[in-house]
């Protein structure tokens, strides 16, 4: 059996699979604020409430914000601040006497779409959330590719490609840079710049509504918006061209942009030449979590 914890800012998810990929257990309670140890303590109780109620033990993977730093093995770069320089996969470890696999959501979601998603066929993919931030993951023959910084995916923070005008500087981006990818893609940056183009406020499934209803202003932005969802991965296929891309994450439930994409990513691609699949995730937003048990 394989467990999945993913260890969101608001939520704490665990799942149990069996060798198929079947789901035997999925739950959900909520995520400590602000409280290292009664994290801890929650994700040690969900395991072990998993294991007594289904009568078997299981390895034991972890999808969480930022990333285990390789030099030390704490966590670093999360957004739950909490875990921040934290041995967080050691204090699990020593709770359930076994080793726990810790790696960043995003990469879970790569993974999950890679073994058993709508990436399996692909040699190399690239795995793409787009919601409250842009993260994305990378994996070959189905692992994940951290890389020697531990940053490899984060392609939201590099710059958004060939920048029009209105497009620079760009928004300071948390990360301490202006123009990010994430601050132009993120659901807070569509809503921004909806507004901006626009004169309308509105968050961002109002304009996906409004996209999917035909309203020619939401219409039109939302294509300015793919034109720049496609300048950033051609960067991305121009650097490992991917057999598959797979979006997930809120922002990408609108069926047309996987007509659109194709058409405009081949504008940007060194040598016009790309027929590369862009799919929707197939496992939605059970991806992350089903990423952490394949760990």
């Amino acid at each position: 059996m394989r467990i999945g914890i993913d260890l969101g800012g608001t939520k704490i998810e665990i799942i149990a699979l069996d060798e198929h990929g079947a789901v035997l257990l999925r739950r959900r309670v909520p995520t400590p604020q602000g409280d290292y140890a009664a994290t801890v303590d929650t994700v040690v109780s969900l395991v072990e409430s998993t294991e007594r109620e289904l009568g078997r033990s299981g390895s034991v993977g972890i999808g969480a914000p930022g990333a285990v730093s390789s030099k030390n093995g704490t966590m670093r770069n999360s957004g739950s601040l909490v875990l921040n320089g934290k041995p967080l996969a050691a204090d699990l470890g020593a709770r359930l006497d076994r080793t726990v696999r810790i790696a960043n959501d995003a990469n879970c979601f790569a993974l999950s779409e890679a073994v058993d998603g709508n990436g399996a066929d692909g040699k190399i993919v690239f795995g793409v959330i787009l919601g409250t931030g842009v993260g994305g993951g990378f994996t070959i023959d189905k692992r994940i590719v951290g890389g020697h910084g531990d940053v490899a995916g984060e392609w939201g923070h590099n710059p958004l490609p060939w920048p029009c005008d209105d497009e620079r500087p760009g928004s300071l981006c948390y990360c301490g840079q202006f123009g990010c990818i994430e601050t132009f893609l993120c659901g807070p940056g569509m809503a921004a710049r909806f507004g901006e183009e626009t004169g309308r406020i509105a968050k961002p499934p109002e304009i996906l509504s409004a996209v999917e209803a035909g309203d020619a202003e939401a219409v039109a932005y939302f294509m300015r918006y793919l034109d720049r969802l496609s300048r950033s991965l051609a960067h991305v296929v121009n650097i490992l061209d991917p057999h598959v891309i797979v979006l997930g994450g809120g922002l990408s439930n609108i069926d047309r942009m996987y007509d659109e994409l194709p058409v405009l990513v081949q504008r940007y691609v060194f040598g016009r030449g790309f027929d590369t699949p862009i799919r929707k995730a197939l496992h939605g937003d059970s991806s992350g979590v089903r990423g952490a048990a394949w760990l």
